[in-house]
Protein backbone atom coordinates (compact mmCIF):
# COMPACT_ATOMS: atom_id res chain seq x y z
CA UNK A 1 0.00 0.00 0.00
CA UNK A 2 2.79 2.62 0.96
CA UNK A 3 4.34 2.18 -2.43
CA UNK A 4 1.20 2.23 -4.34
CA UNK A 5 0.71 5.91 -2.98
CA UNK A 6 4.08 6.75 -3.37
CA UNK A 7 4.11 5.59 -6.86
CA UNK A 8 0.75 7.70 -7.42
CA UNK A 9 2.27 10.36 -5.40
CA UNK A 10 5.09 10.19 -8.12
CA UNK A 11 3.34 9.86 -11.32
CA UNK A 12 1.04 12.47 -10.46
CA UNK A 13 4.26 15.19 -10.24
CA UNK A 14 5.66 13.60 -12.91
CA UNK A 15 2.41 14.54 -15.29
CA UNK A 16 2.07 17.94 -13.61
CA UNK A 17 5.92 18.75 -14.41
CA UNK A 18 5.08 17.45 -17.91
CA UNK A 19 1.92 19.30 -18.71
CA UNK A 20 3.79 22.84 -16.98
CA UNK A 21 6.51 22.34 -19.28
CA UNK A 22 4.85 22.00 -22.54
CA UNK A 23 2.27 24.32 -21.49
CA UNK A 24 5.16 27.20 -20.88
CA UNK A 25 7.05 25.81 -24.46
CA UNK A 26 3.73 26.15 -26.38
CA UNK A 27 2.46 29.97 -26.83
CA UNK A 28 -0.93 30.55 -27.22
CA UNK A 29 -1.93 32.51 -30.60
CA UNK A 30 -5.46 33.80 -28.77
CA UNK A 31 -3.49 35.11 -26.16
CA UNK A 32 -0.80 36.70 -28.32
CA UNK A 33 -3.24 38.11 -31.12
CA UNK A 34 -5.21 39.60 -28.09
CA UNK A 35 -2.81 41.12 -26.26
CA UNK A 36 -1.68 42.70 -30.03
CA UNK A 37 -4.83 44.14 -30.17
CA UNK A 38 -4.97 45.45 -27.15
CA UNK A 39 -1.75 47.44 -27.03
CA UNK A 40 -3.15 48.53 -30.32
CA UNK A 41 -6.44 50.12 -29.50
CA UNK A 42 -4.18 51.19 -26.18
CA UNK A 43 -2.32 53.19 -28.61
CA UNK A 44 -4.95 54.65 -30.61
CA UNK A 45 -6.65 55.84 -27.59
CA UNK A 46 -3.60 57.50 -26.36
CA UNK A 47 -3.04 59.20 -29.84
CA UNK A 48 -7.05 60.47 -29.58
CA UNK A 49 -7.23 61.91 -26.71
CA UNK A 50 -3.73 63.73 -27.42
CA UNK A 51 -5.44 65.37 -30.73
CA UNK A 52 -8.04 66.34 -28.45
CA UNK A 53 -5.97 68.04 -26.19
CA UNK A 54 -4.42 69.46 -28.68
CA UNK A 55 -7.56 70.73 -30.38
CA UNK A 56 -9.49 72.44 -27.44
CA UNK A 57 -6.43 74.00 -26.23
CA UNK A 58 -5.52 72.58 -22.98
CA UNK A 59 -2.06 72.21 -22.32
CA UNK A 60 -0.38 72.62 -19.29
CA UNK A 61 1.54 75.48 -19.29
CA UNK A 62 -1.17 77.25 -21.18
CA UNK A 63 -3.53 76.52 -18.64
CA UNK A 64 -0.84 77.93 -15.92
CA UNK A 65 -0.11 81.04 -17.81
CA UNK A 66 -3.87 82.12 -17.82
CA UNK A 67 -4.38 81.31 -14.33
CA UNK A 68 -1.12 84.05 -13.98
CA UNK A 69 -2.75 86.29 -15.86
CA UNK A 70 -6.30 86.20 -15.29
CA UNK A 71 -6.82 83.95 -12.45
CA UNK A 72 -9.12 81.59 -14.53
CA UNK A 73 -9.02 79.40 -17.32
CA UNK A 74 -11.89 79.71 -19.93
CA UNK A 75 -12.92 77.66 -23.35
CA UNK A 76 -15.93 77.62 -25.46
CA UNK A 77 -17.63 74.84 -27.26
CA UNK A 78 -18.64 75.85 -30.93
CA UNK A 79 -22.26 76.16 -30.78
CA UNK A 80 -24.67 72.99 -31.86
CA UNK A 81 -27.09 73.72 -34.48
CA UNK A 82 -30.28 73.62 -32.43
CA UNK A 83 -28.84 74.98 -29.24
CA UNK A 84 -29.98 72.86 -26.04
CA UNK A 85 -32.85 74.04 -24.36
CA UNK A 86 -31.51 75.93 -21.53
CA UNK A 87 -33.76 75.63 -18.58
CA UNK A 88 -32.94 74.74 -14.87
CA UNK A 89 -33.51 70.76 -15.35
CA UNK A 90 -31.03 70.86 -18.87
CA UNK A 91 -28.65 73.08 -15.77
CA UNK A 92 -29.33 70.36 -13.05
CA UNK A 93 -28.51 66.76 -15.29
CA UNK A 94 -25.47 68.63 -16.88
CA UNK A 95 -24.43 69.67 -13.40
CA UNK A 96 -24.75 65.91 -11.94
CA UNK A 97 -23.01 64.44 -15.07
CA UNK A 98 -20.01 66.57 -14.63
CA UNK A 99 -20.37 65.46 -10.51
CA UNK A 100 -20.46 62.00 -11.39
CA UNK A 101 -17.31 62.33 -13.82
CA UNK A 102 -15.51 64.29 -11.36
CA UNK A 103 -15.76 61.45 -8.52
CA UNK A 104 -14.97 58.42 -10.89
CA UNK A 105 -11.36 60.46 -12.07
CA UNK A 106 -8.74 59.09 -8.69
CA UNK A 107 -7.02 62.56 -8.98
CA UNK A 108 -9.67 64.68 -9.05
CA UNK A 109 -11.58 65.67 -5.87
CA UNK A 110 -15.18 66.14 -6.31
CA UNK A 111 -15.41 67.20 -2.67
CA UNK A 112 -12.77 70.09 -3.65
CA UNK A 113 -14.40 71.36 -7.20
CA UNK A 114 -17.85 72.77 -6.71
CA UNK A 115 -19.78 72.91 -9.87
CA UNK A 116 -22.63 75.83 -11.48
CA UNK A 117 -24.48 75.35 -14.32
CA UNK A 118 -26.48 78.10 -16.18
CA UNK A 119 -27.59 77.74 -19.23
CA UNK A 120 -25.20 75.80 -20.35
CA UNK A 121 -21.90 77.61 -19.15
CA UNK A 122 -19.85 75.83 -16.46
CA UNK A 123 -18.45 77.05 -14.17
CA UNK A 124 -15.50 75.21 -11.65
CA UNK A 125 -14.35 76.53 -8.67
CA UNK A 126 -12.47 75.15 -5.77
CA UNK A 127 -9.01 74.11 -5.55
CA UNK A 128 -6.52 71.09 -7.72
CA UNK A 129 -3.63 69.22 -6.78
CA UNK A 130 -2.22 70.47 -10.37
CA UNK A 131 -2.35 72.38 -13.61
CA UNK A 132 -2.74 69.34 -15.06
CA UNK A 133 -5.86 67.92 -13.05
CA UNK A 134 -7.39 71.32 -13.96
CA UNK A 135 -6.77 70.49 -17.78
CA UNK A 136 -8.69 67.61 -16.38
CA UNK A 137 -11.69 68.76 -14.70
CA UNK A 138 -12.33 70.92 -17.88
CA UNK A 139 -11.70 68.07 -20.11
CA UNK A 140 -14.75 66.49 -18.08
CA UNK A 141 -16.69 69.26 -18.23
CA UNK A 142 -16.59 69.76 -21.90
CA UNK A 143 -16.90 66.49 -23.05
CA UNK A 144 -20.38 66.68 -21.03
CA UNK A 145 -23.01 66.67 -23.34
CA UNK A 146 -25.09 70.28 -23.03
CA UNK A 147 -21.67 72.34 -21.81
CA UNK A 148 -21.35 75.21 -24.03
CA UNK A 149 -18.53 76.85 -22.17
CA UNK A 150 -16.32 76.01 -19.09
CA UNK A 151 -14.82 78.51 -17.16
CA UNK A 152 -12.84 77.42 -14.44
CA UNK A 153 -12.01 79.60 -11.71
CA UNK A 154 -10.11 76.39 -9.71
CA UNK A 155 -6.58 77.71 -7.96
CA UNK A 156 -3.65 75.01 -7.94
CA UNK A 157 -3.77 73.53 -4.05
CA UNK A 158 0.05 73.67 -3.08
Amino acid sequence: MKNFLLGLIFGLIVVVAAIWYYADQRKDPTAEQAKTRIESTATQVKESVQDKLNWKNLSTDEIKSELARTGQVMRQKARETGNAVSDASSDARITAAIKAKLLADPDLSALSISVNTTVGRVTLSGTASSPENIRKAMLLALDTPGVQEVVSTLQVKQ
